[in-house]
C-alpha cells in the first residue's frame, strides 16, 4: 500500500485532498500544529519517521499582502520548506507534489501562460512561491509542480467566495476589481486532479511543471456578479443590490497583483485524457455544498 505524506491537511485544499486521497493508500495528514515548516528538522524528522512513497505539499504561506512585509516567514514556508521535502523525498526514492501559483508571472501577457514561460512574480508572495518550485525541481527527480489559481472552496478560514458571501449579506453595495483577470479554481477539481496525478507519478512517467486550473477567464468583478447570482438561486440570504466594477488602482493593496494570470491547462489535459471543467460549474457545486453544511 502507498504511504502518502500530506502537508496543510487543515486548510481548504488540504481538506479535500485527505478525501481523495483515502481511496489510493495510507494517508498521513500534518497541519501546522503536527509540522511547522518554519523548522527544517522537524520537516526532516516526519518525513524520515513515516517514510512516505509520495509526499503532496498543500501547505503554504498564502497572506499575499502580509508577504511583503513578513518575506522572511513566506520564503521558509513556500521556498526553504518544500525544498527540504524535495531533498527528503529524494534520499528516500519518494515523488513530491508541490502545489504553486499563478502569481510567479508578471501577468503581462494577453494569452494564457504556459509551463514554458518564463516566471516574472511582482510580489514577495510569488517571489516566495518561485523560490519552492526551483528548490523542488532541483533536489527531487520524481518532483511535479502544480500550478493553480485563484482557488476556493467550503474548507479553510476564507477565501473570495466565503468573503464575498459575507459582505453580500451585510452591505447593499460592493465595489470589486474588474482589470486583475484569471481563472477560479474549485478545490474538490483541483484535489480530484491531484489524486489522478498521485496515481501517475506512481508508476514514473510524469515529472516536471503543469497548470491545472478550472476553464475559462473572468475578471474578479465578474466572479463577484456570478457568485451571487448563484448563490441567489440556491437561497442565500443576501442584502446587495449592486457590484460596482473598480480598477486595481482604485483598490491599492501593499502587494502588486498580475493584470492577467490565466494558465494554460493544455499540457495537464492531454495526460489525464478529459479538459477540467468550467469555472462555474464548480462555483455552483461549491455554493450547494457549502448551504448544506450551513443548514
Amino acid at each position: 500500500m502507498m504511504r502518502i505524506l500530506l502537508t496543510g491537511m487543515a486548510g481548504q485544499l488540504g481538506s479535500e485532498l485527505q478525501q481523495t486521497l483515502a481511496p489510493l493508500g495510507e494517508v498521513m495528514g500534518v497541519d501546522r500544529q503536527g509540522l511547522d515548516l518554519t523548522q527544517p528538522d522537524k520537516i526532516r524528522q516526519v518525513i524520515g519517521e513515516f517514510k512516505p512513497d509520495m509526499i503532496v505539499n498543500a501547505a503554504a504561506y498564502t497572506a499575499v499582502d502580509k508577504a511583503e512585509t513578513e518575506t522572511e516567514l513566506a520564503n521558509a514556508i513556500n521556498g526553504t520548506a518544500p525544498t527540504i521535502m524535495a531533498e527528503a523525498a529524494q534520499q528516500l526514492g519518494a515523488a513530491l507534489i508541490h502545489v504553486s501559483t499563478d502569481y510567479i508571472f508578471d501577468g503581462k501577457k494577453n494569452t494564457p501562460y504556459t509551463e514554458d514561460d518564463k516566471p516574472d512574480p511582482i510580489n514577495a508572495y510569488g517571489q516566495s512561491k518561485l523560490l519552492g518550485e526551483e528548490g523542488v525541481l532541483k533536489h527531487c527527480d520524481r518532483a511535479l509542480i502544480l500550478r493553480t489559481a485563484w482557488v476556493y472552496g467550503v474548507y479553510g478560514k476564507g477565501n473570495f467566495v466565503k468573503t464575498m458571501l459575507r459582505l453580500g449579506a451585510e452591505r447593499e453595495e460592493l465595489r470589486v476589481v474588474v482589470d486583475q483577470v484569471g481563472t477560479p479554481t474549485w478545490t474538490g477539481d483541483l484535489a480530484s486532479a491531484i489524486a489522478q496525478l498521485v496515481q501517475y507519478l506512481k508508476s514514473d512517467t510524469l515529472t516536471g511543471i503543469y497548470h491545472f486550473t478550472n476553464s475559462g477567464a473572468i475578471s474578479w468583478y465578474d466572479f463577484a456578479v456570478a457568485i451571487f447570482e448563484e448563490a441567489q438561486e440556491i437561497g442565500f440570504p443576501l442584502q446587495v443590490k449592486r457590484v460596482v466594477p473598480i480598477t486595481t488602482a482604485e483598490y491599492p493593496t501593499a502587494a502588486a497583483r498580475p493584470a492577467y494570470s490565466v494558465l494554460s491547462t493544455r499540457k495537464i489535459s492531454a495526460v489525464v485524457g478529459n479538459h477540467p471543467s468550467h469555472w462555474r460549474t464548480g462555483l455552483r457545486r461549491m455554493l450547494k455544498q457549502l448551504y448544506v453544511q450551513n443548514e
